[in-house]
């Protein structure tokens, strides 16, 4: 009966024990280049066990089940894991939302764990990663940087290489990271095919492919830091087995890099013998100002051309303005670049081309010029000075006949066909009898004119109320008239770089608003594509798109000249009006 009692107690105790299902995580916050490895576990044989979505998350190993069961003083305990290693998609916080698993007849789940997914970090081996374990010492992301303590606006490079060794294989990569070169300009050199080729790395022979070129100008003194490049790679590892024939075994891989963040420490410009005029060229130059002619009829005009050639930051500063007499008329520049950007960084020539027509006749001076800049071999500023041009003006009036032309006496005098001028040749007579208002047209058309309006303002106020009532409708009219207005803004502000973009940033998202009938929370790059590819848009034209909102944030820090101002508003134009058509 004692037997009984206690085989009693103890099923009692069974029935009554606890489920126990919850999810453990190695880590909360990870880098992108990390591998996250979490557990389900419970401590009851549950069924249909049901895993979340991981979404943000790849599964780059498991599920893996372990099932333990042991008994300890006369106690019995059972744990059943299941086990998952999963790589981050993204940075940022992300959800790994709840497991379920089913126990006579009730569903338990575990709680949401939030997970900080942060840049890509400096990584160690992982233990519980035996793929990771053969990569490590194979697989290096670099950044090659040519200088790291250079002046404002001297070019540096930054190329990025993969080092691999000949242990193992690479059979694709993504992109997980592009680095973010904030107060720098920047420009890629294109990369037309991708050959690996053979180098010395850590005192070992091993194969890089060169995946990135950049050119960059650093825009400001200080401590500048440029974001990694972060890549995910399929690689292929061979095993310790063999196949029948006597081959290694190869099984893939995966393997996140990083070339990690770099910091420019850049020396500002020096202050002392600094030029008057100094625009902020810095290189190597030669500086011309060519007349087309000097020898001119009345009516001719000449073309001055403003230039500097060599090397150095063509694209980032100005070209001084020719000082002309008052009887010169001189016009806007034409401006005019053929600048090419290599490795060494840009080269080539920019020009200025003036109109300049003369007024009068006589000999005129063009003032010197002086265009200058800090060359970077001797660490100092040097200044060129263009010689004085003279402009002969043959025929055409003088400044003499302009003065009496414009005197008093000749305003005084009056013309024969002005004499008779104040002289009335019509008149306007009133008769003198007039007619009774009551029963005149005038009356009826008074009397009648209630009736008439009144279903005019009824029609109207129905009409007014269903606009009103079109909460949508009005709200893609206002985001139309913000594009509007904006793209005029943007207009009126084309000569001040940074409220010019602030306008055209602001003028294309309320064209998105207008067109796609979306909020501002809702415009990340890649729902806006989504959207746009959906509305049968070019996907050129998108691309396009997402290229100038991007480049009109990168614009306002950057500097820029009037000629590239205009041609992003003109772009802006064209793609606003191509995707109008387009979008259905």
């Amino acid at each position: 009966m004692k037997r009984y009692l206690i085989l009693l107690l103890l099923s009692f105790q069974g029935l009554m024990a606890q489920v126990q299902f919850e999810a453990r995580v190695s880590k909360t916050t990870l880098g992108l280049n990390e591998r996250l490895r979490i557990d389900f576990i419970m401590n009851v044989d549950g069924d249909n066990f049901v895993q979340p979505s991981f979404e943000g998350f790849r599964i780059v190993a498991g599920p893996s089940q372990q099932v333990s069961q042991s008994w300890v003083n006369g106690r019995s305990s059972f744990e059943k894991v299941y086990s998952y290693f999963l790589l981050p998609n993204q940075k940022g916080s992300l959800v790994i939302r709840q497991a379920a698993i089913e126990y006579n007849g009730q569903v338990y789940k575990t709680s949401p764990i939030k997970i900080n997914v942060t840049a890509a970090v400096a990584q160690e081996r992982d233990p519980n990663d035996p793929q990771q374990i053969s990569a490590d010492d194979n697989l290096y992301l670099v950044a090659d940087i040519s200088k790291t303590n250079p002046y404002i606006n001297e070019p540096i490079t930054v190329v990025y290489k993969l080092y691999f060794s000949y242990n193992i294989g690479i059979s694709n990569w993504r992109e997980l990271d592009k680095p973010k070169y904030n107060d720098f300009w920047s420009q890629n050199i294109d990369i037309k095919q991708l050959v690996a080729e053979e180098g010395m790395f850590k005192g070992e022979k091993y194969r890089y492919v060169v995946l990135r070129k950049t050119v960059l100008y650093p825009q400001k003194s200080g401590k500048l830091v440029i974001e990694p490049l972060s890549l995910d790679i399929d690689v292929q590892l061979p095993t310790n087995r063999r196949n029948m024939f006597g081959q290694v075994v190869v099984t893939d891989g995966n393997k996140r890099v990083s070339a990690g963040a770099k910091t420019i420490n850049v020396k500002a410009l020096p202050e002392s013998n600094k030029p008057e005029g100094f625009s902020g060229a810095v290189g190597r130059f030669d500086f011309k100002v060519t007349p087309s002619k000097t020898t001119l009829k009345n009516g001719e005009s000449l073309e001055l051309v403003v230039s500097a050639a060599g090397s150095g930051n063509m694209k980032l500063f100005t070209l001084p303005k020719p000082v002309v007499p008052n009887a010169l008329e001189m016009y806007d520049p034409v401006h005019d670049e053929k600048v090419s950007t290599a490795l060494s960084g840009m080269s080539g020539k920019i020009s200025d081309t003036y109109t300049i027509i003369p007024q009068y006749k006589g000999n005129y001076a063009i003032k010197p010029m002086q265009f200058s800049y800090f060359d970077l071999n001797t660490g100092s500023y040097k200044t060129i000075t263009s010689p004085e041009i003279m402009v002969n003006v043959l025929d055409g009036p003088t400044p003499s006949d302009a003065n009496v032309a414009s005197s008093p006496t000749a305003k005084n005098k009056i013309s024969a066909t002005e004499q008779f001028k104040y002289i009335k040749l019509k008149s306007n007579f009133i008769p003198v009898a007039n007619d009774d208002f009551y029963g005149s047209n005038l009356f009826y058309s008074l009397l009648f004119l209630p009736f008439l309006i009144l279903p005019i303002i009824v029609l109207a106020k129905k009409k007014k109320e269903a606009i009103d009532g079109d909460i949508t409708g009005n709200r893609i009219k206002m985001n139309n008239k913000l594009a509007k207005k904006y793209l005029s803004e943007a207009k009126k502000q084309i000569n001040n770089k940074e409220p010019f973009y602030i306008a055209l940033e602001k003028a294309m998202h309320n064209f998105l608003k207008a067109k796609l009938h979306i909020e501002t929370s809702e415009m990340s790059k890649d729902n806006i594509t989504e959207l746009l590819l959906s509305r049968k848009a070019n996907p050129e034209s998108v691309q396009n798109f997402i290229s100038l909102t991007e480049n009109c944030e990168f614009a306002r820090y950057a500097p820029a000249s009037s000629a590239s101002i205009q041609q992003d508003f003109d772009k802006a134009v064209l793609i606003i009006s191509e995707l109008e058509k387009q979008i259905v």
